[in-house]
């Protein structure tokens, strides 16, 4: 097995998504650790962050983890923070769209709101939405103003990397690291009763086709745009 570190590359800041961590669904203490040990900086989620009641106390004390920032304000954890590393600071944004998913506050005012007090130069989004129309309309509206927009929740990776007009980064989905041998991490075999008799049936997790899949996104120091994007999608086992 060949596993992947933040550390196999020259990166700044590593940010991940955590909210499927545990089996699927959650995440976990343990899991926060073990995925800390591999040099991520940064934990963003998603509506699953809420699936393991044990740990969304976790989110009020845990400053690495964010949970979407247009939760209500008295949602626990927080949507926002400013990370600093090695003499540089990054901004990162966690936004779930409204779209196919559980109503909560307008991802797009919410975004305005955090920008007006978020003063720094590049700032980083992850944007955990199901429709792709969402997710580029969200793009679109912070482009110029934010230095990477990238997609997550749909767990297959599109390919559609971009730099947009002004300067941001965006991709529609980054897709999942994970097991792909089944249906988005699930083996087919638990899940193809919901399709074929729609009875409710317990997914289980698959092992087969493991593969890490990401986005790797340089920027200017000084004005916080873009200057590339590159997907990375790697066979672990």
């Amino acid at each position: 097995m060949r596993e992947f570190r933040a550390s196999d590359g020259p990166f700044d800041f590593t940010i991940v998504n955590c909210e499927n961590a545990a089996a699927g669904f959650g995440m976990t203490e343990r899991l926060l650790e073990e995925i800390m040990d591999l040099g991520v900086d940064v934990l963003t989620s998603g509506n699953h962050i809420w699936d393991k009641k044990e740990f969304v106390g976790v989110l009020d004390r845990e400053t690495r983890v964010l949970r979407p920032a247009n939760y209500p304000v008295a949602a626990p954890g927080r949507g926002h923070a400013v990370f600093e590393k090695n003499g540089r600071r990054l901004g990162v944004i966690n936004l779930q769209g409204r779209a196919f998913m559980p109503p909560i506050d307008c991802p797009f005012r919410r975004a305005d709101e955090i920008l007006e007090e978020m003063k720094v130069a590049s700032i980083f989004v992850d944007f955990h939405a199901e429709a792709t129309a969402e997710k580029i309309a969200l793009a679109r509206y912070l482009d110029g103003r934010v230095s990477a927009i990238a997609g997550t929740h749909t767990h297959v990776q599109t390919a559609d990397e971009t730099i947009l007009p002004g300067g941001s980064a965006f991709i529609t989905d980054v897709g999942m690291t994970g097991a792909h041998g089944g249906v988005i991490g699930m083996r087919y075999d638990s899940v193809l009763p919901k399709f074929t008799m729609s009875i409710p049936t317990k997914f289980e997790v698959d092992e087969t086709e493991v593969r890490a899949q990401a986005v790797i996104v340089e920027l200017d120091d000084e004005t916080g745009r873009a200057l590339a994007i590159r997907r990375l999608n790697m066979s672990l086992y």
